[in-house]
């Protein structure tokens, strides 16, 4: 075999074991990314309502294998005992399911240390997404040192917040862009 066709092969097969590695290596200090969960029905009724289950299916496009978001670990607070608060790990269940993901849902929803400890304990590949309650959005911010965090506005269910280690700020604010869903 002439000598060009063979380092041409050891070539490819260098790339190809780097992008490899690249994929399944831990990342020590992950991009936290902040979603709302999905839209949801009038009159005090738990779930999702058809908007919300369509962005759910949306964000699988979004945030799924081929997005410039690498999610390794998806997180939603621990859904109540009679069905509520289970928005959230509704929303991000299709995608976690897309991603060979298990959701964690060991944090009450209002235990913003959970959450940063179970942040601060991640090693594993790829970055985080949080799917919560947008009023608690703001205080697991501040939790995890997020001086000045904003307030997700009460309306809207599309923003992605990307929070940059060292969790010290948010640093962008998108759209997801769901068709016939968002602004």
């Amino acid at each position: 075999m002439p000598i060009h066709i063979i380092m041409h092969l050891l070539l490819y097969a260098m790339l190809s074991i780097t992008a490899l590695t690249r994929a399944y290596t831990p990342i020590t200090d992950p991009t936290i990314y902040m979603i709302r969960h999905g839209e949801k029905p009038g009159n005090g009724i738990n779930g999702l309502n058809f908007q919300g289950l369509q962005r759910a299916q949306c964000l699988r496009s979004v945030f799924g294998r081929n997005s410039e978001y690498n999610i390794g670990y998806i997180m939603a607070n621990m859904p109540g005992i009679n069905g509520n608060r289970n928005r959230p790990l509704e929303t991000v269940k299709p995608l976690a399911a897309d991603l060979g993901l298990t959701v964690d849902t060991s944090c009450d929803r209002n235990d913003y240390d959970c959450v940063k400890k179970a942040v601060k304990a991640y090693t594993g590949p790829g970055n985080i997404l949080i799917c919560w309650e947008h009023i608690a959005l703001t205080p697991i911010l501040e939790t995890l040192g997020v001086e000045h965090a904003p307030e997700y506005p009460h309306g809207r269910f599309d923003l992605i917040w990307t929070v940059p280690p060292p969790y010290l700020s948010v640093t962008n604010e998108r759209s997801e862009n769901c068709p016939a869903l968002d602004l």
